[in-house]
Protein backbone atom coordinates (compact mmCIF):
# COMPACT_ATOMS: atom_id res chain seq x y z
CA UNK A 1 0.00 0.00 0.00
CA UNK A 2 1.51 3.37 -0.79
CA UNK A 3 2.18 5.94 1.59
CA UNK A 4 -0.55 7.96 -0.12
CA UNK A 5 -3.04 5.27 0.32
CA UNK A 6 -2.34 4.65 3.90
CA UNK A 7 -2.62 8.20 4.77
CA UNK A 8 -6.20 8.55 3.07
CA UNK A 9 -7.57 5.63 5.17
CA UNK A 10 -6.01 6.83 8.25
CA UNK A 11 -8.24 10.32 7.83
CA UNK A 12 -10.90 8.22 6.58
CA UNK A 13 -10.82 5.92 10.30
CA UNK A 14 -9.94 9.20 12.18
CA UNK A 15 -12.77 11.02 10.40
CA UNK A 16 -15.49 8.13 11.09
CA UNK A 17 -14.11 7.75 14.79
CA UNK A 18 -14.60 11.38 15.30
CA UNK A 19 -18.04 11.12 14.59
CA UNK A 20 -18.94 8.06 16.86
CA UNK A 21 -17.41 10.14 19.41
CA UNK A 22 -19.31 13.15 18.83
CA UNK A 23 -22.45 11.00 19.01
CA UNK A 24 -21.76 9.34 21.88
CA UNK A 25 -20.52 12.68 23.88
CA UNK A 26 -23.67 13.88 23.10
CA UNK A 27 -25.61 11.72 25.53
CA UNK A 28 -28.58 11.02 23.85
CA UNK A 29 -27.64 7.63 22.58
CA UNK A 30 -28.97 3.82 23.62
CA UNK A 31 -26.18 3.39 25.48
CA UNK A 32 -26.45 6.38 28.06
CA UNK A 33 -28.36 4.93 30.94
CA UNK A 34 -28.22 8.58 32.47
CA UNK A 35 -29.84 10.05 29.62
CA UNK A 36 -32.91 12.63 30.51
CA UNK A 37 -35.20 13.74 28.49
CA UNK A 38 -35.23 17.75 28.50
CA UNK A 39 -38.41 19.76 30.34
CA UNK A 40 -41.17 19.93 27.91
CA UNK A 41 -41.72 23.23 26.72
CA UNK A 42 -45.63 24.11 26.35
CA UNK A 43 -47.16 23.39 22.53
CA UNK A 44 -46.40 25.90 20.29
CA UNK A 45 -48.80 27.77 17.93
CA UNK A 46 -49.84 26.18 14.32
CA UNK A 47 -51.61 26.89 11.74
CA UNK A 48 -53.12 24.99 9.04
CA UNK A 49 -51.83 27.42 6.20
CA UNK A 50 -48.72 26.07 6.53
CA UNK A 51 -48.93 22.27 6.60
CA UNK A 52 -46.11 20.01 5.25
CA UNK A 53 -48.77 17.32 4.18
CA UNK A 54 -47.31 13.77 5.74
CA UNK A 55 -48.16 10.74 2.90
CA UNK A 56 -50.15 8.23 4.89
CA UNK A 57 -51.16 4.33 3.68
CA UNK A 58 -54.14 4.12 1.25
CA UNK A 59 -56.67 2.65 3.61
CA UNK A 60 -56.17 5.91 6.32
CA UNK A 61 -59.25 8.75 4.99
CA UNK A 62 -57.95 11.57 6.68
CA UNK A 63 -54.96 14.25 5.64
CA UNK A 64 -52.39 14.68 7.79
CA UNK A 65 -49.64 17.23 7.84
CA UNK A 66 -47.43 18.98 10.14
CA UNK A 67 -46.63 22.62 10.88
CA UNK A 68 -42.35 23.30 10.13
CA UNK A 69 -42.68 25.96 12.52
CA UNK A 70 -43.59 23.70 15.16
CA UNK A 71 -40.84 21.46 14.88
CA UNK A 72 -37.96 21.77 16.89
CA UNK A 73 -34.83 19.32 17.91
CA UNK A 74 -33.80 19.23 21.69
CA UNK A 75 -30.53 19.08 23.08
CA UNK A 76 -31.55 15.79 24.60
CA UNK A 77 -32.28 14.73 20.99
CA UNK A 78 -36.15 14.57 20.44
CA UNK A 79 -37.68 16.15 17.75
CA UNK A 80 -40.95 17.86 18.93
CA UNK A 81 -43.91 19.42 16.56
CA UNK A 82 -47.50 19.67 16.27
CA UNK A 83 -49.44 17.28 13.87
CA UNK A 84 -52.54 17.94 12.35
CA UNK A 85 -55.27 15.73 10.84
CA UNK A 86 -58.03 16.23 8.79
CA UNK A 87 -61.15 14.37 8.01
CA UNK A 88 -63.54 14.70 4.99
CA UNK A 89 -65.74 17.15 6.62
CA UNK A 90 -63.47 19.13 7.39
CA UNK A 91 -63.02 18.90 10.91
CA UNK A 92 -59.34 18.98 12.61
CA UNK A 93 -57.39 17.78 15.58
CA UNK A 94 -54.34 17.88 16.22
CA UNK A 95 -51.51 16.36 18.50
CA UNK A 96 -48.13 17.90 20.08
CA UNK A 97 -45.54 14.57 20.54
CA UNK A 98 -41.75 14.20 20.22
CA UNK A 99 -39.86 11.76 18.77
CA UNK A 100 -36.90 10.05 20.13
CA UNK A 101 -34.93 8.82 17.07
CA UNK A 102 -32.31 7.01 18.75
CA UNK A 103 -34.84 4.42 20.25
CA UNK A 104 -37.55 4.87 17.48
CA UNK A 105 -40.38 5.97 20.19
CA UNK A 106 -43.21 8.46 20.04
CA UNK A 107 -44.37 10.19 23.16
CA UNK A 108 -47.62 12.66 23.07
CA UNK A 109 -47.91 15.08 25.25
CA UNK A 110 -50.94 16.94 24.77
CA UNK A 111 -53.88 16.77 22.10
CA UNK A 112 -56.61 19.89 20.94
CA UNK A 113 -59.41 19.38 22.08
CA UNK A 114 -62.98 20.58 20.33
CA UNK A 115 -62.99 24.24 21.80
CA UNK A 116 -59.43 24.81 20.49
CA UNK A 117 -57.01 24.88 23.53
CA UNK A 118 -54.40 22.58 24.63
CA UNK A 119 -55.27 19.14 26.92
CA UNK A 120 -51.61 18.03 28.06
CA UNK A 121 -51.81 14.92 29.11
CA UNK A 122 -51.09 13.15 32.34
CA UNK A 123 -49.86 9.55 31.47
CA UNK A 124 -46.73 10.52 28.76
CA UNK A 125 -44.90 7.21 28.39
CA UNK A 126 -42.60 6.21 25.78
CA UNK A 127 -43.85 4.27 23.02
CA UNK A 128 -42.68 2.22 20.02
CA UNK A 129 -43.08 4.16 16.79
CA UNK A 130 -44.23 0.98 14.96
CA UNK A 131 -47.37 0.11 17.87
CA UNK A 132 -48.74 4.11 17.38
CA UNK A 133 -52.03 2.53 17.16
CA UNK A 134 -54.57 3.53 16.01
CA UNK A 135 -52.55 6.34 14.25
CA UNK A 136 -49.18 5.44 12.34
CA UNK A 137 -49.11 9.33 11.26
CA UNK A 138 -45.70 9.05 13.99
CA UNK A 139 -44.44 6.74 12.11
CA UNK A 140 -45.00 8.16 8.66
CA UNK A 141 -43.42 11.54 10.06
CA UNK A 142 -40.25 10.04 11.02
CA UNK A 143 -39.50 7.91 8.45
CA UNK A 144 -40.23 10.64 5.78
CA UNK A 145 -38.30 13.01 7.37
CA UNK A 146 -38.51 13.44 11.38
CA UNK A 147 -35.54 10.75 11.93
CA UNK A 148 -32.78 9.91 9.32
CA UNK A 149 -31.19 6.43 10.32
CA UNK A 150 -31.90 6.90 14.06
CA UNK A 151 -30.82 10.63 14.36
CA UNK A 152 -32.41 13.43 14.95
CA UNK A 153 -30.94 15.90 12.38
CA UNK A 154 -31.52 19.52 12.29
CA UNK A 155 -35.10 21.27 11.86
CA UNK A 156 -34.21 22.83 8.11
CA UNK A 157 -33.08 19.28 7.44
CA UNK A 158 -36.37 17.16 8.56
CA UNK A 159 -38.48 20.33 6.73
CA UNK A 160 -36.15 19.74 3.44
CA UNK A 161 -37.23 16.50 3.78
CA UNK A 162 -40.64 16.75 4.14
CA UNK A 163 -40.93 19.07 1.95
CA UNK A 164 -39.05 17.80 -1.11
CA UNK A 165 -39.83 14.08 -0.50
CA UNK A 166 -36.33 12.95 0.42
CA UNK A 167 -34.21 12.00 3.31
CA UNK A 168 -31.43 13.50 4.01
CA UNK A 169 -28.37 12.21 2.08
CA UNK A 170 -30.88 9.74 0.37
CA UNK A 171 -32.58 9.41 -2.88
CA UNK A 172 -36.24 10.20 -3.39
CA UNK A 173 -38.54 7.93 -1.67
CA UNK A 174 -41.44 6.20 -3.40
CA UNK A 175 -44.67 6.14 -2.79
Amino acid sequence: MSNNNLARLTLACMLALSGTCSLAQSGNGTDNPDWAEEATPPPPAFSKDRLIPIDMPSYVSIKVGVDPETIAVGSDGVVRYVIVMANATGSTNAVYEGIRCVTDEVKTYARLNASGAWVTQAKTDWKPVNDNMPSRHAQAFARQGGCQSRLATSKQEIIDALRSGQKPGLGKRSN
